[in-house]
């Protein structure tokens, strides 16, 4: 079953996964973007997402200052992940979950599995600035592309190159983008010029020198340019078992790839909508590949 609802559906459900020290915009800004998301932009009553926290303990404090309160802790969120359309990792204060390959790195990883299980679910993982360095040391992104907060870019590059020594030798390809989506849910037609989304070729991941700055074309109207067309064979064979990933650049990166979602999962006229109400300027990302791609 899609994600996708129509005007009558239940929102889309979304669970936030907050570490000690976490940026409070990489999670408040896809949370400000994520409420304001309607199924039908004129009727207030259809609420396109809703949202919960997991976190280690009940309250959960930012790099900020700010304390949060959790709805469930980690334990809750492995018992309740298949729930869930979207998980959301922030970034900031990332060093000593890695050195302790605390949560959410478990976390991360069963959600991965089991859309590898049950491919027949729309999933989407999505990481804002340092959250990536998660995704990175969990090894899922392997054969993808990916992006992070650019004063990590060599970081995470480094750890993307360990991940796939450790595993099956994979390269991620490290582009320098608001953000980057794999996976995507689009039916491009044959026209892929009109497609704004949509790389040229497919990363060259065989090529040593992989950062680079994206050849994609810019844009945001993928939703409105194609006919959706879901196909789980095609999702079976593609990496992740169809898991589309999202990275994201810096803090307010996030916001961008937020408004994507809500392009891609209820609407372009509700992204636009979005944007509208919070004065935000959308800055657009890339897909590097997607079903019919």
């Amino acid at each position: 079953m899609s994600a996708i609802q129509d005007d009558k559906s239940e929102p889309i459900k979304v669970l936030f996964v907050l570490h000690d020290g976490f940026d409070t915009l990489d999670f408040c800004g896809p949370l400000e973007m994520f409420s304001h998301a309607r199924h039908n932009i004129k009727d207030p009553s259809t609420k396109a997402f809703t949202f919960q926290i997991a976190a280690a303990s009940q309250g959960v404090k930012s790099a900020q200052g700010a304390t949060f309160k959790a709805d469930m802790d980690f334990d809750d969120a492995h018992e309740d992940i298949e729930d869930f359309d979207i998980l959301v990792v922030p970034g900031g204060g990332v060093e000593p979950i890695l050195q302790a390959n605390a949560e959410p790195m478990s976390l991360i990883k069963s959600y991965v599995e089991l859309q590898k299980k049950d491919p027949s679910k729309e999933r989407t993982l999505f990481s804002v600035c340092t959250g990536s360095l998660f995704l990175a040391k969990a090894g899922v992104l392997q054969g993808l592309a990916a992006t992070t907060h650019p004063d990590y870019y060599t970081k995470f590059e480094n750890m993307c190159v360990e991940a796939s020594k450790l595993g099956d030798l994979e390269r991620t390809d490290v582009m320098e983008e608001r953000y980057v989506v794999n996976n995507a849910r689009f039916d491009l037609g044959e026209d892929l010029d009109s497609n704004p989304f949509i790389l040229d070729k497919k990363p060259d991941l065989s090529n040593p020198q992989a950062r680079r700055k994206s050849i994609a074309r810019k844009g945001s109207d993928a939703f409105k340019l194609s006919k959706r067309r879901e196909s789980l064979v095609k999702r079976q064979n593609m990496k992740l078992g169809g898991l589309r990933v999202i990275t994201s650049g810096g803090v307010a990166a996030g916001m961008d790839a937020t408004l994507y979602l809500v392009a891609a999962m209820v609407s372009i006229e509700a992204a636009h909508e979005v944007a509208r109400v919070t004065q935000y300027t959308w800055a657009k990302g890339v897909t590097v590949e997607g079903v019919d791609v």
